[in-house]
């Protein structure tokens, strides 16, 4: 069937005048199993292979094809029966919906064509594609709303379609306009109740005890099961610095394109509250809804589908940002738990500390200066000694519990230390065995807000390059925070970095390096795997 293009105001003939219904013809019955047999399956998919096979049957076509428009009027689905896969293969992309294969919305309804070749559409027909003569279209309308095109063509003994062909069609395509309709209102019933059900089971899964990161991967596992989408994530959007994903769950190659390229699109959709489609890569479309949390971290819930096997869009924006509005409710809950915890181990931190110093350290330095005035009392040159090092050794002893103090009165979640090991320990399962760490410098302290969540993203992303493409037995991570600068050094023992390779993570961690004044660099591992290293200034302090 040709998809030559023509202009939409051209003659396109002039149909006989159609019965409502198909005339009482002894192939009344053959309309009845058509009938039952789209009506017997709620799947919308099934539902249109079946509508094509039935129509064909019904008039003794040897080529039916459907074709199904999205909301924003482009093609969402062709569905074709008498050509196999080889042969699509053979004909190439699917149509556009131009030339005779754009005639709906054709106010006569259905049209048959005794030699389709004769028509101011057609131009011809792709390499590959079967010569057809004969022709019968139908629209099918849902609620006045044209859903798609029914094309049936070459009947099997030869010869040309007759109008009581053409009425059956019509009248098909008029039942399977009611048939679309209930199975879209039977699947939106259903995936409404997948969606509750799993918040329902999220709720559940999200009470405390629990810590904020953990309730995020339970969110983003529980969306992307909810949609049925490729892949979910929670994406948390800062005022200051950068998009960085929380947390995800699926396909984590059709997400890399969302710290970079979508930057724009999940502020945007943070500053309007509203839900946006956007495009992640080829063929691969996005949901994007905001998380309108008063507590945690501003974000957006995104979720990923194949562009030919997504859900109506329309109806799924309600149900993702329902979902989205109750996920922030669940999530401010967890913040506050999680702030009032903190502020409880804050507090005992604090009567520690002041006990450290107001007794501890009080009775070690009089304990010191007893010692000091033995020293000067004592005649014997080796006591001297003994006791001048005992002196040093509590003198070391003050300074260390000060800086215990010190550590005490940091809140948790500003240690970077405790931060690293907690990313650490989430990729030991994909990992298959523990990384070594070390951290050297001011690592109980935090790295300040612009920073430490970019340098807690990086390291995700090594993390996930080991875990996806090196085949490591063994992977060390060392931080240092010193001089004003923090850096990263990832090195494993895998199969190393290959010559030729997509840089879609290391661009994104090059990308986070310069835009804070840093730089990445990758070298090979001796004998064997990859040194990752990543470093950026700190900002200055008052």
């Amino acid at each position: 069937m040709s998809s030559a293009t023509g202009s939409d105001d051209e003659d396109l003939g002039s149909p006989a005048p159609l019965p409502s219904a198909p005339s009482p013809t002894p192939s009344l019955p053959a309309f009845l199993r058509a009938m039952e047999t789209i009506s017997s399956d709620l799947d919308t998919t099934t539902l249109l292979d079946q509508l094509v096979l039935a129509a064909c049957d019904l008039v003794g076509a040897r080529y039916g094809a459907l074709l199904v428009f999205g909301a924003d009027g482009r093609l969402a689905r062709f569905v074709t029966h008498g050509v196999d896969r080889r042969q699509e293969s053979r004909i190439g992309s699917p149509p556009t919906g131009c030339g005779l294969l754009g005639l709906n919305g054709h106010p006569s309804g259905a049209l048959r064509m005794d030699d389709l070749t004769q028509h101011p559409r057609f131009s011809g027909f792709p390499p590959h594609h079967p010569v057809l003569r004969t022709l019968i279209f139908a629209p099918i309308r849902v609620r006045g709303t044209e859903f798609g095109s029914l094309y049936l063509s070459e009947k099997a003994d030869g010869a040309p379609f007759t109008a009581a062909d053409q009425a059956q069609v019509q009248a098909l395509a008029q039942v399977a306009g009611f048939v679309v309709e209930n199975a879209h209102a039977y699947g939106l019933s259903e995936r409404r109740r997948r969606w509750l059900e799993m918040f329902g089971e999220l709720n559940d899964a999200l009470q405390p005890p629990l810590v904020l990161g953990t309730a995020l991967r339970r969110v983003a596992s529980a969306v992307r099961i909810a949609s049925g989408a490729l892949a979910a994530a929670v994406v948390q959007v800062p005022e200051q610095g950068l998009v960085s994903v929380a947390a995800q769950s699926g396909d984590e190659s059709v997400l890399s394109a969302v710290t970079s390229e979508m930057e724009r699109t999940v502020r945007m959709v943070v500053a309007s509250g509203e839900v946006l489609e956007t495009t992640l890569a080829d063929e691969v479309s996005a949901l994007v809804a905001p998380l309108r949390a008063h507590l945690a971290v501003p974000g957006v819930l995104v979720i990923a589908h194949e562009a030919s096997r997504r859900p109506d869009y329309v109806e799924e924006r309600d149900l993702l940002a329902t979902f989205a509005d109750h996920v922030a409710l669940s999530l401010d809950r967890t913040q506050a738990l999680q702030d009032r915890e903190e502020m409880a181990v804050v507090a005992d931190r604090d009567r520690i500390a002041r006990e450290l110093h107001d007794v501890v350290i009080q009775r070690l330095f009089a304990t010191g200066l007893h010692l000091q005035s033995a020293r000067t009392a004592a005649t014997d040159p080796d006591l001297r000694a003994r006791i001048e090092q005992v002196v040093v050794e509590v003198d070391q002893t003050i300074r260390d519990i000060r800086g215990t103090i010190f550590s005490l009165q940091k809140r948790p979640q500003d240690s970077l230390r405790a931060e690293v090991r907690e990313v650490v320990r989430e990729f030991v399962p994909r990992l298959g065995f523990a990384p070594s760490v070390q951290l050297t410098g001011r690592v109980d302290q935090g790295l300040g807000a612009q920073v430490q969540p970019v340098f807690l993203a990086v390291l995700r992303e090594a993390l996930t390059n080991v875990a996806r493409h090196a085949r490591a037995g063994s992977v060390w991570i060392d931080v240092r925070v010193v001089d004003a600068q923090v850096q990263l050094r990832v090195t494993d023992n895998g199969s190393g970095v290959p010559e030729e390779r997509r840089e879609s993570g290391l661009r994104h961690a090059r990308r986070r390096a310069l835009l804070l004044g840093g730089d990445l660099d990758l070298w090979p591992n001796e004998p064997s795997g990859t040194v990752f290293v990543w470093s950026v200034p700190l900002p200055a302090t008052d």
